[in-house]
Order: C-alpha cells, then sequence, then structure tokens
C-alpha cells in the first residue's frame, strides 16, 4: 500500500505540474518584477574628490563643486498576468511558456511523489480504526512532514525550474541558455558547486511544509465535511469543490515564501562577487524595504490562478488513478 500511495501521487503530480506549467511560468515571472536583473543592493557611492583643493606653492583657495550624484530610476510599473503572458509571447515566442518543462517533470518525481506517498503512508497510520477519520491536526502534521522531506530531495530541480522559466526576462548576454534540466544541473555544480542546487532549500522546504498542509490537509477536510453534511455525493463535484477551496487555502499561506524562494534560487553571482542575498531574512528585507509589503504577495493572481487548476487537475487526477488501481 505504501508504494501504491507514491505510484498514484506522482502520476498526479506530473500530471498536473505538466498541465498549469505555463502558469506557473508566468507566476515566477511576476514574481521577479522589480528586481534588478544584477544584484539587488543599492549600487555603491562613487567617491569625490575633496571639494577643497590647495595649488602648491600659493595661498589661494579654489573651491570644486562636487560631481551630483545620479538619482536611481524609478522601478518599472507592475504588469498583470495577461500582459506578462502576451510579452513572452510576443517576444520569445509560444514555446517559451514551457521553458523548463523538463524541470518541472523531475521535480514532480521528486518532490509531489515523495510527499504525495509519505503522507499517504502517515494518513493510513495514523487515522483512527474505529471512525475512519484523522483528526485536522494529525492532518496538518502529515502534511508538514511530508512537504518538507519531499522539498530536500526535489530542491535541485526546484533550483533548475526556476531559473529555466526566468531566463527570458534576462538580457541576451546575461541568459544561461540551459538545454535541459540535466544540463542545468550539470552546469550549476561546475560553475557554482554542488551546494547550488540546495540554494533556497530553506525557503523551499518551509514552502513545501505549508502548500502540502494546507493542500492535501484542507483538501481532505473540506472533502469529509462536503460528504458528512451531504451537499454533495462523493464524485467529480465533490472533488473540484473541494480541491479549488484547498488551492486556494494553499496559494494564501505560501506566496510570501515562494516569492522569496524565486528569487533566492534565481541569484546570479559571478566568480568572485557577493551574494545578493546573504539568506532568506535578508532577501526579505531589501524586497520590503526597496518594494513594499505587498511585493511579498506579488504573483498572488497567477498562483491563485496555479494554484486552483493544479489541485484540481491533481486531485481530481489522483482520485481517477485510485479507482483505475484498487485492485492492485
Amino acid at each position: 500500500m505504501g508504494i501504491k500511495g507514491f505510484v498514484e501521487g506522482g502520476i498526479a503530480s506530473i500530471v498536473a505540474g505538466c498541465t498549469t506549467h505555463p502558469l506557473d511560468l508566468l507566476k515566477v515571472r511576476m514574481q521577479l518584477q522589480g528586481e534588478s536583473n544584477t544584484a539587488v543592493s543599492a549600487p555603491a557611492v562613487q567617491q569625490v574628490r575633496p571639494a577643497l583643493a590647495f595649488h602648491a606653492g600659493t595661498q589661494k583657495i579654489s573651491i570644486h563643486a562636487a560631481a551630483p550624484v545620479p538619482k536611481p530610476h524609478p522601478p518599472p510599473p507592475r504588469v498583470g498576468l495577461v500582459a506578462v503572458g502576451v510579452k513572452i509571447v510576443q517576444q520569445e515566442g509560444v514555446a517559451a511558456l514551457f521553458s523548463g518543462v523538463s524541470a518541472t517533470v523531475l521535480r514532480q518525481t521528486l518532490y509531489s511523489t515523495t510527499r504525495m506517498g509519505l503522507y499517504d503512508m502517515m494518513k493510513q497510520k495514523w487515522t483512527d480504526p474505529h471512525s475512519g477519520k484523522m483528526p485536522l491536526e494529525r492532518k496538518i502534521a502529515a502534511g508538514m512532514i511530508a512537504g518538507g522531506i519531499g522539498a530536500a530531495v526535489g530542491n535541485p530541480a526546484d533550483v533548475a525550474m526556476v531559473r529555466m522559466q526566468a531566463d527570458g526576462r534576462l538580457p541576451t548576454a546575461q541568459r544561461r541558455n540551459y538545454k535541459s534540466v540535466v544540463d542545468a544541473i550539470v552546469r550549476m555544480c561546475k560553475d557554482e558547486g554542488v551546494t547550488s542546487l540546495w540554494r533556497g532549500s530553506s525557503l523551499t522546504v518551509n514552502r513545501a511544509m505549508l502548500v502540502t498542509a494546507s493542500q492535501l490537509a484542507s483538501y481532505d477536510q473540506f472533502k469529509e465535511t462536503i460528504l458528512e453534511r451531504g451537499w454533495l455525493k462523493d464524485g467529480l463535484g465533490t472533488h473540484v469543490t473541494a480541491s479549488f477551496a484547498a488551492g486556494f487555502v494553499a496559494a494564501v499561506a505560501s506566496n510570501p515564501v515562494d516569492v522569496l524562494k524565486t528569487r533566492m534560487m534565481n541569484m546570479k553571482v559571478a566568480p568572485g562577487e557577493s551574494l545578493p542575498y546573504s539568506g532568506a531574512l535578508d532577501c526579505a528585507v531589501k524586497t520590503v524595504a526597496s518594494e513594499g509589503p505587498m511585493a511579498l504577495y506579488k504573483g498572488f493572481v497567477p498562483t491563485i490562478s496555479r494554484q486552483g487548476p493544479f489541485t484540481i487537475v491533481l486531485f481530481v487526477t489522483l482520485e481517477q488513478v485510485r479507482k483505475m488501481l484498487k485492485d492492485y
């Protein structure tokens, strides 16, 4: 039964991930709006010569005006979901909407298969044998444990996916141009070291714990409530309703961490240069300081637009796969 849960969850996750990949790409692009392509920290102020210059051999003092410091350019206006999608298609082509889809497949294979399988195992162990129900607090705990372990396993694919999705927004000379998820992982190991594959892993783990706990636990809870109160019968209508509600809960809970995770993973560091962000807290402080608190909810529209369909496809597919494999 344990292996079966991994297989069912893996199939459903890959189908859902590939189906909603363009929405995930739009979410990443919107979360990176307002961030510099090179470094986030303010540029160093150029040192100027003293205003008072004393000429040798005379007592005459000449006063030179200091060079004016150029004012920083105001950040470009934020662009909406539809405008971002249209711009990508116009500048990069329709195929660009599926940039990094190979990384999505690998990410779902590693991350989602692990979290779905572990959650299913804990659900079977922690369900009350007499009532056949699992308390909400146990569902949340199971989701957090399963999500954290799954995120640690799938972080390399997550980093590769974010970079491949964000590549098109960079100037041509700065693009990484990864050919596939394998090429991305190999080049990251070669150019930045193996540890770069787990860049932003603390945020990935935290986000995954929030998403899995809110998504899987709330789906089970919503489904049980709908069936107990007789609002709908156990079928497609119940699965769609419960999964959409679970997707909304997951989007609200995870978006701030998701923004920070995206920015940490997308950091581009040349040899000898310091990291734009020293850690998750530094990233949060700089983001809020330069763009305001609501910057943590950048990309929320595509997040909910993606989480809703993703969660619906995930659980509807999962229920169908379970029916197909119920005799195995």
